[in-house]
Order: structure tokens, then C-alpha cells, then sequence
């Protein structure tokens, strides 16, 4: 009951605190304290919300934005995971190629946009490669990391008990390394969305990341913060499907 009452606290809290940030912005810019240039107060930010809907505007932008985000953050995911296992598990493999990958990984991913798009276009699946160079990374180091943790005694177990190699992949390492891959896969969440909106501001004629370019190059400052909203919403949703994944599904696949 009382672990009850303090999570109602807590909301209500965060609540008030949000609606009193809310109430400064708008009276500081209603007030002229503040530009509407560079601050949106929330009355307008909301009236942008009711145009972009209503205009259905930004049920397109956004289907090609999680369209483009959701190829690339699979193919990353599937490909990042089978990597790590290979890695780790074939001998002297990780050792070769890891200073490669840490070179790899250490390219600033935005500065190779123009040449995906010089490469591949400004369509769909130049965005899903942005999208999957972002989230890679992420993933494939915490897969590694994890894997390297599992205890020793249990795969030494699994082996006494006559499990083939891939049963002691599956029943043993893969499910003491998924909390760790989990971890990898909010992180490149996250990124890999920033990945498709930086793809689109750069080149583009769709997307949530089009849109927000347009409206920065109008000076509709209360758009961009509708988008911004919108954008957060959604990357918020995204790693609450990936929490409702691990808790849900590996779960219980875990407990086969």
C-alpha cells in the first residue's frame, strides 16, 4: 500500500512540476519576456498539434520515418547478435577483428550521411542504412560483453550433461547474455531514430525529420517543438516495446 501511495506521489509530482514549467513558458513569451522566435509558448505548440493532425500531415511523415527506422534497426539487431556470437565464439576472431570494429565505431557516424546518400539516393533505403549504421554498434559491443559473462561452470555443466553447441548457445549463453543485449538494444533505440531523423534533415522529401527542416526554415518555431514532442513520444514508446519484449517474451523463452 504504501509503495502504492509513493508512486502516486511521485506522478503527482512530476506532474506539477511539468505543468509549471509549462505555465513560465507561456507567460515569459505571452508577456514578451521572451521572443516566440526562440521560445513556443505551449498555446501555439498545441494549435500546431491540431493542424498537423488534422491535416493528417504527419501520419505520412511519421509512417515513413518508423518504416525506415524499424528495417534498419532489425537488419542491425539480427546482424549485431549473429556477429557477436561469432566473435566470441571462434577463436582468435575477436582479437582480429576488433580493431577494425573499435575504428569502425569510432567514425562520426553523422559525417557519413552525404556520402550514404551520394551512394544510395535520398530514398527509403538510404535512411534504413543510416538507421542500421547508428544502431549497430550498440548492440554488437554489449552482445560481446554479455556473452563473455556467462559463467564458465554453466556451459562446463551444459557440456557434462551432453549438450550440442548449439543447445549450449541457445539454453545457456544467449540467455545469460540477453539482459546485456537489451541494454545494447535501448541505447541503438535511441540512436537509430536520431540516425533516420538526421538522414532525413540532410536529404529527403519525407519524414518526420523533412518536416522539422521546413518548419526550422520558416521560423515556425511552435512546429518544431510539436515535433520534437512527437519524436520523444514516439522513441519513448519504442523502448517501452522493447521493455514489454525482454519482460514478456525472452522471459519466457528463457525459462524453456
Amino acid at each position: 500500500m504504501s509503495k502504492g501511495i509513493s508512486a502516486w506521489k511521485l506522478i503527482s509530482g512530476q506532474a506539477v512540476l511539468l505543468a509549471v514549467l509549462l505555465i513560465i513558458s507561456e507567460f515569459i513569451v505571452q508577456r514578451g519576456m521572451v521572443s516566440n522566435l526562440y521560445l513556443a509558448p505551449p498555446s501555439q505548440v498545441i494549435g500546431e498539434f491540431n493542424g498537423l493532425f488534422q491535416q493528417n500531415l504527419i501520419f505520412t511523415h511519421l509512417y515513413v520515418t518508423l518504416t525506415e527506422f524499424a528495417f534498419g534497426y532489425a537488419a542491425a539487431t539480427i546482424l549485431a547478435v549473429g556477429i557477436g556470437l561469432f566473435l566470441v565464439l571462434t577463436p582468435y576472431a575477436e582479437s582480429f577483428f576488433k580493431p577494425f570494429l573499435s575504428a569502425l565505431m569510432a567514425i562520426p557516424k553523422v559525417t557519413i550521411i552525404p556520402l550514404m546518400t551520394l551512394w544510395l539516393g535520398i530514398g527509403m533505403v538510404n535512411k534504413m542504412v543510416v538507421v542500421f549504421v547508428f544502431s549497430f554498434f550498440p548492440i554488437l559491443f554489449n552482445t560481446i560483453t554479455g556473452i563473455k559473462h556467462t559463467a564458465e561452470n554453466h556451459i562446463k555443466v551444459a557440456r557434462v550433461l551432453g549438450a550440442t553447441q548449439n543447445q549450449i548457445i541457445k539454453k545457456v549463453i544467449l540467455p545469460s547474455a540477453m539482459p546485456t543485449i537489451f541494454a545494447g538494444m535501448r541505447v541503438a533505440a535511441g540512436t537509430g531514430l536520431v540516425g533516420a531523423l538526421f538522414g532525413e534533415m540532410l536529404a529527403s522529401k519525407e519524414g518526420l525529420g523533412n518536416i522539422l527542416v521546413k518548419a526550422t526554415q520558416l521560423y515556425n518555431t511552435a512546429q518544431v517543438f510539436a515535433i520534437i514532442v512527437i519524436v520523444t513520444v514516439v522513441s519513448v514508446l519504442i523502448i517501452a516495446a522493447i521493455d514489454f519484449l525482454e519482460k514478456k517474451v525472452f522471459l519466457k523463452w528463457k525459462s524453456l
